[in-house]
């Protein structure tokens, strides 16, 4: 019976974050909801008790897809420098293809409209960076007078700057280019040799390989 609740409240979950990020928060009804998912409003609200119920379990579904993608990365016995970059090409994507990233992102936008305490974004971002970092520094990789704690908010303020830019110019179609070319820019200040064209050759032949293995790139 558990098992069942739980998948029901996620197929719902996922309703309501194709209409959050369609619509937006104030344009979503539970109707709505009720009519994509298939289930009468009876049904959603014994699983939630109101819209913001719903809002608030689609940020939280947002900020869990985080953790496994960020261990996978640092677990791997690579350049931390090339794990940093390479981690924000698969956060890229997650945020262009998954619906759930999407709407989690853009209901935090809309949190004053919102009756309920969301979770606070980017301080986790500026902590894992910070600590890739510390580690690009410890292996002689980060350039001489980088202070990782100074430069890891820099990094994560382009790279969300970047998808607002994006989402606003092509709904982020272009997303991985662009990011290519901020790294460009980034990756001359913090290598300690800086060659950020065949550090990126490296980080999109992994990627690659993983997509042909069949693993998220």
């Amino acid at each position: 019976m558990q098992v069942r609740a739980e998948t029901t409240r996620g197929f719902l979950v996922e309703a309501a974050a194709k209409l959050f990020d369609e619509r937006g928060y104030a344009g979503t009804s539970i109707s709505d909801i009720s009519a994509l998912s298939g289930r009468t409003s009876g049904a959603i609200y014994f699983h939630f008790a109101g819209k913001e119920k719903l809002a608030l379990a689609v940020v939280e579904a947002h900020f869990a897809a985080w953790p496994t993608l960020i261990g996978d990365a640092r677990a791997e016995d690579r350049p931390a420098l090339e794990k940093l970059v390479e981690l924000s090409f698969t956060v890229a994507r997650a945020f262009r293809d998954d619906v759930i990233v999407r709407a989690g992102s853009r209901l935090w936008m809309e949190r004053k409209a919102i009756d309920a305490q969301l979770p606070t974004p980017f301080i986790g971002w500026i902590e894992v960076v910070t600590e890739l970092l510390e580690e690009a520094a410890r292996r002689g990789e980060l350039a001489t007078g980088v202070d990782p704690v100074i430069a890891a908010p820099g990094i994560v303020y382009a790279f969300f700057g970047l998808h607002t830019v994006s989402d606003a110019l092509d709904g982020r179609d272009r997303i991985e280019e662009r990011l290519h070319d901020l790294w460009l820019l980034l990756l001359v200040a913090l290598q300690e040799t800086p060659d950020p064209a065949s550090l990126l050759a490296r980080v999109h032949v992994t990627r690659a390989a993983r997509e042909t293995a069949g693993a998220p790139a």
